[in-house]
């Protein structure tokens, strides 16, 4: 393989930071991890330092694409604001391109995941494309005429802050019934709690998978009962579908994408909460039965789908 045909693709997550040399075709050649270092924004810049300086020895000229959770402005240099790390309009193109002596571009990494599955994922073909990240939140990204979307601002695809319920639960972004108070990890693991701490007789095997403990319950674990069969966790993931299908039929009428993706942890955890999400969806639809329905599909590309979108998003011409 060329050196020249490889970029250096680097996703930064709550937990680790993966990084990754990544073909012109979106194969990843080789990995390496570490552990997120804290909300220690230069020990997380150092990290990203170290790996790409390691990788680096076998692609000396390869560009260098990260992909943060927060808001990047549209030209990809400055995090307006990271809500994992102590990023604040924070110059971290010319930091780490100073630090690197390689081209470096930045990417929100729901906004990489999706263009890696625009490019070479589920969504491969279809240049009318909205991706989910569902897991903590929900994060976006809108591909259309087969070009990212980032807005006038560089901060769009925000899909879970889009209110739903006026009024409704408290979200961390400041505002009250953002959809992803409703349709993500987090709200099933709230709903657990709830259920587990209401002593109800149905919640007993989440009584049984803590000890006890209702405040232990995660959305992880609700989701991890409901597929093996227990019917009050099943019930909660088919609550969270109803929402997430009406989520998805909110930004197809807005957007009418050839296709919706769902990736990140509860969507690749969850077969049931796709199906009834879309049902729904096709129930809320605006003008149903006299236009296509989207087709909703699961991510293809699973963990490596930021670190492959940020490297192939390095290789295009700065805008």
């Amino acid at each position: 393989m060329p050196a020249e045909d490889l970029a250096i693709g680097v996703d930064i997550g709550g937990t680790k930071i993966a990084a990754g040399l990544v073909t012109r075709d979106g194969t990843v050649m080789g990995r390496l991890r570490r552990p997120t270092p804290g909300h220690d924004a230069r020990a997380v810049e150092a990290t990203v330092v170290e790996l790409v300086t390691k990788l680096g020895e076998q692609a000396p000229r390869a560009v260098v694409g990260v992909g943060a959770a927060g808001w990047m402005d549209s030209s990809g240099s400055t995090v307006l604001f990271s809500p994992h790390l102590a990023w604040r309009n924070e110059p971290l193109r010319a930091r780490l391109e100073d630090a690197l002596g390689r081209t470096v571009m930045l990417s929100n990494d729901a906004d990489a995941a999706g263009w890696a599955e625009h490019r070479f994922g589920a969504a491969r073909g279809e240049n009318e494309m909205l991706c989910l990240t569902l897991g903590t939140g929900i994060g976006g990204a809108i591909v259309l005429g087969g070009k990212l979307q980032r807005g006038r601002f560089g901060v769009a695809g925000e899909f879970g802050h889009q209110t739903l319920v006026p009024g409704g639960h408290r979200c961390a972004c400041g505002n009250r019934g953002c959809w992803e108070q409703y349709a993500s990890g987090n709200a099933l693991g709230r709903e657990g709690r709830a259920l587990a701490g209401s002593n109800s007789p149905v919640a007993h095997a989440l009584r049984a998978e803590t000890n006890g403990d209702a405040s232990a319950v995660t959305g992880e674990m609700v989701t991890r009962l409901a597929e093996a069969g227990d019917p009050a966790c099943g019930d909660l993931v088919a609550e969270a579908g109803e929402w997430l299908g009406l989520g998805l039929a909110n930004l197809a009428a807005v957007l009418d994408p050839g296709i919706m993706i769902i990736g990140g942890g509860l969507g690749s955890a969850s077969p049931s909460l796709i199906e009834t999400a879309t049902s729904a969806y096709q129930k809320a639809l605006s003008g149903r039965g006299y236009r296509p329905f989207a087709k909703i599909a699961r991510a293809e590309l699973g963990p490596d789908a930021g670190l492959v979108g940020a490297a192939d998003l390095a290789r295009l011409p700065r805008g």
